[in-house]
């Protein structure tokens, strides 16, 4: 068994979702699905594995926040996007302690969006201005809020959402994105 593989195996046992994507399609080779209570486990598992952190966001979707985290590997070719639905208490667990790179993540992700993340050890405003500490810019309006699965980048061979808006034709969309010019 490769090193994915016993990967692979060891983040189903958590237990948490696990699917192979496409490098070239998504930037990124595995797809990882959270609960919030597996985040912590999650993340000593891949630094365990000798992987780093590359960042920590949100989206706002229809019936929840998820958070994003993006981890890349030193020692092999592997990106991997895991995401976590933020508990109905509006938290989810830092991994601060684990990765330092998220401490600032985490914070602007709390100013951001409003989420709390539960023992981080200084979840203090980042970026905005103390008078605007309740604003919460990147969270939207409850008419303009998608399901998860109409924002998703779709697999080749899918039909694509007439909502939304068509890829421009110019750029590098059908480029390799391996391969830097």
């Amino acid at each position: 068994m490769d090193v994915t593989e016993r990967l692979i195996d060891d983040l189903r046992n958590l237990p948490a979702v696990v699917e192979r994507a496409d490098y070239r399609l998504q930037g990124y080779h595995l797809e990882v699905r959270l609960q919030s209570a597996q985040v912590r486990d999650f993340a000593k598992l891949l630094r365990e594995r000798n992987f780093y952190l590359a960042f920590v966001s949100a989206v706002h979707v229809a019936a929840a926040i998820e958070i994003l985290y993006q981890l890349a590997c030193f020692t092999q070719p592997c990106r991997i996007l895991a995401k976590a639905a933020v508990s109905d208490q509006g938290s989810v667990p830092s991994i601060a302690d684990i990765f330092d790179g998220a401490n600032w993540h985490e914070r602007e992700t709390h100013e951001m969006f409003g989420v709390v993340f539960s023992g981080h050890p200084y979840l203090e405003p980042l970026l905005l201005p103390e008078e605007s500490a309740d604003l919460r810019p990147l969270l939207k309006a409850e008419d303009a809020i998608l399901p998860a699965d109409r924002i998703r980048r779709q697999a080749a061979g899918q039909t694509e959402d007439s909502t939304l808006p068509a890829k421009s034709e110019g750029g590098t969309s059908g480029s390799d994105p391996e391969k830097i010019e």
